[in-house]
């Protein structure tokens, strides 16, 4: 194979349509990418604000990571840029080292962006992306629909004509609640976002194909320009500038003063790349590779520090307003790429007339459609422990921010997971007439057994949190059993793995056992797991003969060995 045809697949694959895609396909894109430019420009300009750095670097940062993602990213929905969870944590890394100097902020915000990019593309290639394995449906469920509360109150104020100094939903919260209380609402804003709002809601309901956010912005940029309506606020005029290299008067030291916020931040942004972008990817019924998807954030980043940026991630605001414009590729986030450096360059004046309280509500309106509800419920009527760390990430996220609450719901699923392990499953089994295989007789209440036989099930690898319970079950099932034992067939395929915990409480067991003239065979102990016992000396200590391929293999043993028959036990 020529690496070609090995490089191919990696090469724009975002830009490859799944499905029929033609002239509707394109103009979804292009509609989508003119859109998403409302929202792209004055997102990018505020969060550089938060970090500290000219405005103009956000829009940077925003051109080059939706050029580099659209060409080596794998996902065709979700779009890169700064992002309000990175914001402040490189505010607090860059203003340190050049408190009173915009140009060396500039430069160390770029060398910033690149360390993340080479930590995020480093852990693509030694495929470590596989930790977002962890984040389970429940947990990505939670993600969003915290990330929705907190946006839609976060844009609240914004929405009625005014602003609050908030951090977080709580303050927010208050903020917005103080604000209308002391009359600081401004009406004509307010009117405007709020119709905008209506407009884009009852548009995506009643003609989901018609462009509601088009719609909603154009019309509210006419009535502002055509009514004079001066005390209104507004986006404002964009910066002039390209991007551009930013790297000068850096040096080793500043390097390694990064790293430690570089790790930080790289492990922040996949976070939250990962999950919107597995989150969007399920809503077309594909998978992403996270390696992947590890390693393009990471060439975004890169991207973004060699031309006058900074650290970027998924973009849980601007996703979903790509989305609902209808976009079908990557192309669209080339469209907007290009429609900012075009805003730059012919028309900086443009956004004078997009009112705030409209951007506000197209944030608003994109991010309700990352609420998932009917899951929540469905959640709650299926399995409680599932729904209880949906909303362990959903407070989480609300409350403490994103990448807490995913820690908090990827703890409780650890939690989750070794309680189950530690209390699994166990059954005895026997044969149910007309049917293969040996089946739980607790749900089999007349089904057979052999006198003297026991065989049993434990669900579970044996490991230190379980040992004893998996000794216990074993001692229970002998001395509860309705006739003298004498062969134990241990039914070990569920068996996946034994510790060194567990070897020591095995050893115990198969002592105890031979000391009571108790045969202790294991069936259909799988290879790996055998090895282990082999090393462990559980297999000398037992005798070799005592592993069977098949449960049926070890009753056909103990028939041989005691000439005994499947009874009925319900009728003893």
């Amino acid at each position: 194979m020529s690496l070609v045809t090995r490089v191919r697949p990696y090469v724009a694959p975002a830009l490859r349509p799944s499905g029929p895609y033609g002239r509707a396909g394109l103009r979804d894109d292009i509609i989508a990418g003119v859109l998403l430019t409302a929202l792209l420009v004055p997102a990018g300009m505020a969060y550089a604000e938060v970090a500290g750095l000219p405005v103009v670097s956000g829009l940077h940062a925003t051109i080059a990571g939706l050029v580099v993602y659209a060409l080596l990213g794998p996902s065709r929905i979700l779009v890169l840029g700064p992002d309000s969870s990175l914001a402040p944590i490189i505010g607090a890394a860059i203003i340190p080292l050049a408190a009173t100097d915009p140009e060396q902020r500039l430069a160390l915000a770029g060398l910033l962006a690149v360390l993340v990019g080479l930590i995020l593309i480093i852990g693509g290639l030694l495929r470590v992306g596989m930790v977002t394995d962890l984040l389970s449906k429940p947990i990505r469920v939670g993600y969003l629909n915290g990330i929705a509360l907190v946006v839609i109150v976060a844009q609240l104020p914004k929405l009625f004509g005014f602003s609050v100094d908030g951090d977080g939903l709580i303050d927010d919260l208050s903020g917005f609640v103080e604000g209308l209380a002391d009359g600081e609402m401004n009406g004509p804003a307010a009117l405007l976002g709020v119709a905008a709002l209506v407009i884009i809601l009852g548009v995506r309901w009643r003609s989901p194909r018609l462009p509601a956010l088009l719609v909603a912005v154009v019309g509210a940029s006419l009535v502002l320009w055509l009514g004079n309506l001066d005390d209104v606020p507004v986006v404002g005029a964009l910066p002039s500038g390209l991007p551009a290299p930013e790297l000068g008067g850096l040096d080793w030291g500043d390097v390694i003063s990064l790293l430690p916020a570089a790790a930080g931040i790289a492990l922040v942004a996949f976070a939250d790349t990962s999950v919107l972008s597995r989150a969007f990817a399920a809503k077309e019924d594909r998978e992403i590779d996270e390696n992947w998807e590890m390693a393009a954030t990471g060439a975004a980043n890169v991207g973004c520090g060699l031309f006058g940026g900074f650290p970027i991630s998924g973009s849980s605001s601007r996703t979903p307003v790509a989305q609902q414009s209808g976009a079908r590729t990557q192309l669209a986030g080339l469209v907007g790429a290009a429609c900012v450096a075009i805003l730059i360059i012919v028309a900086p004046g443009l956004t004078d007339y997009l009112p705030s309280s409209v951007l506000a509500a197209v944030v608003i309106a994109a991010v309700m459609s990352l609420a998932d509800i009917p899951t929540v419920v469905g959640l709650w009527r299926m399995r409680r422990s599932e729904f209880v760390m949906s909303m362990a990430a959903f407070v989480g996220v609300a409350l403490f921010g994103v990448l807490e609450g995913i820690g908090i719901a990827v703890v409780l699923s650890l939690v989750a997971f070794v309680v189950k392990a530690w209390r699994p499953h166990t059954a005895e089994l026997g044969r149910i007439d007309g049917r293969k295989g040996y089946h739980d007789l607790s749900r089999n209440p007349r089904g057979k057994r052999i006198p003297g036989l026991l065989i049993i099930r434990f669900d579970a690898p044996i490991f230190f949190a379980n040992s004893a319970e998996f000794s216990r079950f074993v001692r229970d099932s002998v001395n509860h059993s309705p006739e003298p034992v004498q062969w134990v067939i241990l039914a070990a395929e569920p068996i996946t793995d034994v510790d060194i915990t567990g070897r020591d409480t095995m050893l115990e067991l198969v002592r105890d056992m031979r000391h009571h003239d108790l045969h202790l065979v294991f069936a259909e102990l799988k290879g790996p797991v055998r090895d282990r016992f082999a090393h462990y000396g559980i297999t000398d200590e037992l005798g070799k003969d005592r592993f069977f391929p098949t449960i049926g293999t070890a009753v056909s043993a103990y028939l041989r060995a005691t000439d005994a028959r499947w009874v009925d036990w319900t009728d003893r």
